[in-house]
């Protein structure tokens, strides 16, 4: 079992073309059954807004995740910045 701050230090890493998204920011949680929904790694449209708060927030569902590993996560993204 993983705890929410050891799963915020890992790199999220799409496997279709290896690129670092970003790290873990938050948790989608459905809170009727208490399960994991997505994770959410913040996004930058340009370097400037990452540090004002910018950017569009990347929401990568729960069953894009192919694995959790000791540094990394890694999802399947095809094609496109976000996945809803």
């Amino acid at each position: 079992m993983e705890r929410f701050c050891d799963i915020k230090q890992k790199e999220v890493v799409n496997i279709f073309d290896g690129r670092c998204i970003g790290h873990v920011f938050d948790l989608v949680i459905d809170c009727q059954c208490g399960t994991i929904c997505a994770i959410i790694v913040p996004g930058c449209s340009k370097l400037r807004s990452c540090f004002f708060g910018g950017g569009d927030d990347i929401i990568i569902p729960w069953n894009k995740i192919v694995k959790i590993g000791e540094d990394v996560i890694l999802v399947e993204m095809e094609g496109g910045r976000s996945i809803r």
